[in-house]
């Protein structure tokens, strides 16, 4: 039997491509592993890698010297949810008012754990989730 091991990459598709580095490296302290002109690899934890494509900058074909990347786009607001500790759950709400980021939404989960919901300068909805969210986490 095949099995997934995970999800290594997840894309959002930015209207300024700075602007949102800037974003996700002030608040979450990621890595930047790889950029250019049309995206920017963020290394998340050591195991996932956030991809910030410029909008529009990936909808043709992309030669790099290993072969051909299919094309790929987004649109709207787009949903993406980073785990993070219940202990460390009022520390990233400061982190979030030091930022100047407004929390949109906290949720309670049924299996006990919690979410708060803010937004990306693109008006991407961003989850930070602890344990007892899912049956799996």
């Amino acid at each position: 039997m095949l099995n997934l091991m995970g999800v290594l990459e997840t894309s959002l598709y930015v209207q300024d491509l700075d602007r949102s580095i800037h974003f996700y490296r002030a608040l979450f302290d990621l890595e930047e592993l790889n950029a250019d002109a049309r995206f920017c690899a963020l290394n998340v934890a050591g195991r996932q890698v956030l991809l910030l494509f410029k909008q529009g900058s990936s909808d043709l074909p992309t030669q790099i010297p290993g072969g051909t990347i299919p094309p790929h786009d987004g649109s709207g607001s787009l949903h993406l949810a980073f785990s993070v500790s219940a202990s460390d759950l009022p520390a990233w709400e400061k982190k979030l008012q030091e930022q100047n980021t407004s929390i949109e939404s906290r949720v309670h989960w049924p299996r006990g754990g919690q979410s708060i919901y803010f937004r990306d300068p693109d008006h991407h909805l961003i989850e930070l989730v602890t344990p007892g969210c899912w049956s799996i986490y």
